[in-house]
């Protein structure tokens, strides 16, 4: 057989399904495994979702436009209008979930061997649009003692005559950060000054706690001609599966560029467009539902995580993430022996290996992910076994 490609071949497997065989087996073993590894809500996805696909009675799903269907490019533009932002529907694609508007925007930015800056921890999926691209990572690296904030004199350090872009995550996936609007303004001056391209990835935007802030580079004028923002309905509207996000730009050259991406893949689901016009169609009152369930769930976790011996943790301020580093040598390597070996009562837990959230080597190996997704007592019950998993795995190790 002629060999098969070897940039993709070599591609990293996501870190956050990464365990999932693993987790399979403790199932089919007769296990009970509570998921703290994937960013996927248990909340009801709004009833106008399943309403307005209900409605749809057309005699065939025919190709939609490739931009989207008019009646969501509105939905939409009302949505950013009623936000507080300027952008209209003839700035945004409609792409099959955030995933691909990232994976498009990349593709039309980049030529192989151009640098992007990321802050690292950081959404580990970017890798596959660098690798798809051929684009590099270049991490500025954030840690737990300062919440993952940045520093302008860290970015500046990695920026070279390739760099072609800093791509934020806001708020922060897997760390759970919310930046500052002084720290959006730092960052949108650098790219000035620097030429760059900004993408701001922010599908968590409204997920912030502790009465912080919505922050945005959208919401900053002077950088819409090098802005690309990044959204979807996955988090803020819990419809993850439906798999409907958004490329927004008011650069005319950049958007061409994307559109004619979504052209070559001809379409998005027609069906799942218009159950997206309903989701948008709840205005603020899921939004503000879901924040403060988040809240809750933060807290839970948080209190749960403090309570066992050696563990470390930054208290989220929005998302649903939080990075925790664990009092082991090998995080990876302890999630598999509480998936094959481990149970409490038949239970287990599984989470995302923190390595894989990191482009610099060696950092994060002895951190995982948590994903706050659950109800507040089936959070406490799975800290509660990642606390004895712990324990009973330091002492089989000494």
């Amino acid at each position: 057989m002629k060999k098969l490609s070897t940039t993709l071949v070599n591609m990293e497997v996501s870190s956050i399904r990464k365990l999932t065989q693993y987790a399979e087996a403790a199932k089919a073993a007769g296990k009970k495994v509570y998921h703290l590894n994937i960013g996927q809500p248990d909340l009801p996805v709004p009833r106008e979702y399943y309403e307005h696909i209900r409605a749809f009675d057309e005699p065939t799903v025919e190709y939609m436009p490739s931009q989207g269907i008019p009646e969501l490019l509105t939905a939409m533009e009302k949505y950013y209008q009623d936000h507080g932002f300027s952008f209209k529907s003839n700035h945004i694609a409609v792409t099959t979930g955030g995933s691909e508007a990232i994976l498009l925007t990349i593709l039309a930015m980049t030529d192989p061997g151009d640098e992007y800056i990321v802050f690292e921890p950081y959404y580990s999926n970017y890798n596959t649009c660098f690798t798809m691209s051929g684009g590099i990572p270049v991490p500025v690296t954030t840690n737990v003692k300062n919440g993952f904030h940045v520093e302008r004199k860290a970015l500046e350090a990695k920026i070279t005559a390739r760099t072609k872009g800093i791509i934020v995550t806001n708020p922060g996936n897997p760390t759970g950060t919310v930046l500052t609007p002084e720290e959006l303004r730092m960052i949108a001056d650098v790219a000035k000054e620097n030429d760059l391209y900004i993408i701001s990835d922010e599908v968590y935007r409204e997920i912030v706690f502790d009465g912080r802030e919505i922050t945005s580079f959208g919401y900053l004028e002077d950088i819409h001609d090098r802005l690309v923002i990044i959204d979807s309905v996955s988090k803020r509207f819990s419809a993850c599966g439906a798999r409907i996000g958004a490329a927004i730009t008011k650069n005319e050259e950049l958007f061409s560029i994307i559109f004619k991406c979504c052209q070559g893949r001809l379409a998005v689901s027609t069906l799942e467009q218009h159950g997206a016009v309903g989701l948008y169609s709840t205005g603020f009152r899921v939004i503000n539902e879901e924040r403060a369930e988040f809240e809750k769930r933060r807290d839970t976790a948080y209190e749960a995580l403090l309570k066992i011996p050696g563990l470390a943790c930054s208290k989220p301020e929005g998302a649903f993430y939080m990075m925790c580093k664990l009092p082991v040598e090998d995080a990876t390597d302890f999630l598999i022996w509480m998936l094959e070996e481990f149970d409490d009562e038949g239970e287990t837990i599984m989470a995302a290996p923190g390595e894989g959230f990191y482009a610099t080597d060696g950092l994060g190996k002895d951190e995982i992910r948590i994903a706050f997704i659950i109800k507040c007592e089936l959070l406490k019950r799975a800290i509660e076994i990642l606390g004895k998993g712990l324990a009973e795995y330091n002492k089989a190790k000494r």
